[in-house]
């Protein structure tokens, strides 16, 4: 999926207006405005045989979140009609839309209840692919990758010729953002095969990983439903957690990185911001974190882009959801536990080889066979919540490639910034 032959990258991006009130008909034609730009994007599309997809659109029904008959959290319905009418136009190759449901792994909802797009994959003759279920593959990240060097992925969503990432325009509490690039976190497979997925939403990992899945999926298109968006957090309630931002807007780019950071440009956020700046207030900056290791760039001068809509769209933030001083202690601990299981490594494998362990204070406060915890390690850490609890698989092969010397940069970030005082 990624491109072999030595060119320089062309980063281009493009932001139509589009009314939220508009006709399919005229999301369409605004679609079709974004995307005509992208003559390398079609080229590519126009030879695959076979293209993954993969939009934000998992939901149980009970919890889709709607403003005046439009889905606010998910992709709407009529761009995802649009955005297909007008794939199918250009291709006839076979469109698989993988997705691993958060709420049929842990909340037990059936994929007939959470696939919010059967009727429409059915029109467009688009294979839906149950990432939850085999045959999953290892996959090795290109380059070696930044937090792991292999992840476990759904057969179906990497054996295709080209990838496409359909996402919304959301905030994230913990990510900051959450548009092309955090959607693919959407085809990361559980136990048995995989991880729970806190094992990879996790303070410190999650912006690197997400940089890894950048690269193996490599999307040669991204969109971004900007009709209308949510600020605060991903989810929420819709109301007060989560308010509606009517933006009015779609965007289209041929690279998830500068897709994502000039889309994170016209929510008012500054693309090259990074810890401890709204709305990163959790986490690294996980475009940061890509275009540091040559994936990608969130330089806006390095991107052709042009936009119809002026920048900011709407009164986007994310919401802080722990003070200031916590997140610090967070990120801190959880650097020292993971460099603390690196030193004692060997100890580790003689007693808890096979199983999961929760590292707290150089002590092991959990352990099992079975990463799915399924209690808040808010509640686990005890009498010690400033304290982070880090979670990790312990295998005396280290067959994941886990990359410690993220912790070093992490301890040496957050030392600094409590040594000079917050």
């Amino acid at each position: 999926m990624t491109p072999t032959n030595g060119t320089a990258p062309n980063y281009k991006v493009r932001a139509v207006q589009c009314h939220y009130e508009a006709s399919e008909d005229a999301v369409y034609e605004a679609l079709k405005r974004a995307t005509a730009p992208l003559t390398d994007s079609w080229e590519r599309l126009a030879k695959a045989k076979r293209i993954g997809i993969k939009f934000n659109q998992d939901k149980e029904p009970k919890n889709r979140v709607y403003f005046e008959g439009q889905l606010q959290q998910l992709v709407s319905t009529k761009v995802a009609r649009a955005f297909l009418r007008l794939l199918r136009e250009k291709t006839d190759a076979q469109l698989v839309a993988p997705d691993v449901s958060f709420y049929t792994m842990y909340n037990g909802a059936t994929i007939e209840e959470t696939n919010t797009f059967a009727d429409i994959y059915k029109e467009f003759g688009v294979e839906y692919i149950n990432g939850i279920l085999s045959p999953h593959k290892v996959v090795e990240v290109p380059g070696g990758g930044q937090m792991f060097k292999s992840y476990v992925l759904p057969a179906g969503a990497v054996e295709v010729d080209e990838f496409i990432s359909v996402a919304k325009l959301k905030n994230h509490a913990f990510m900051g953002i959450t548009l092309s690039l955090k959607n693919l976190f959407g085809l990361m497979p559980g136990e048995p095969d995989g991880h729970t997925r806190t094992y990879y939403h996790h303070l410190v990992r999650m912006p690197y990983m997400l940089a890894d899945l950048g690269r193996i999926f490599n999307p040669v298109l991204c969109i971004i439903d900007g009709l209308i968006g949510q600020a605060g957090r991903e989810w929420g309630n819709g109301r007060d957690e989560s308010p509606t931002q009517i933006a009015n807007t779609l965007i289209a780019g041929n690279h998830t990185i500068a897709t994502d950071a000039c889309t994170a440009y016209l929510m008012g956020h500054d693309p090259q911001s990074d810890w401890l700046t709204e709305p990163f207030h959790r986490d690294r900056n996980s475009l940061l974190v890509a275009a540091e290791a040559g994936f990608g760039t969130v330089n806006l001068d390095e991107i052709d882009f042009q936009s119809e809509v002026q920048a900011p769209v709407g009164q986007f933030y994310a919401a802080l959801t722990d003070p200031r001083e916590i997140n610090i202690s967070w990120r801190q601990t959880t650097a020292e536990q993971a460099l603390y299981y690196q030193d004692h490594q060997r100890k580790m494998v003689d007693k808890y080889a096979g199983e999961y362990v929760l590292l707290q204070q150089g002590e092991v406060r959990w352990h099992d066979p079975v990463s799915d915890l399924r209690v808040s390690r808010r509640i686990l850490s005890g009498d010690r919540p400033d304290q982070a609890m880090w979670m990790k698989y312990v295998d005396p092969e280290e067959a994941e490639g886990e990359h410690f010397s993220v912790y070093d940069r992490a301890l040496a970030d957050s030392t600094a910034v409590v040594e000079n005082g917050l």
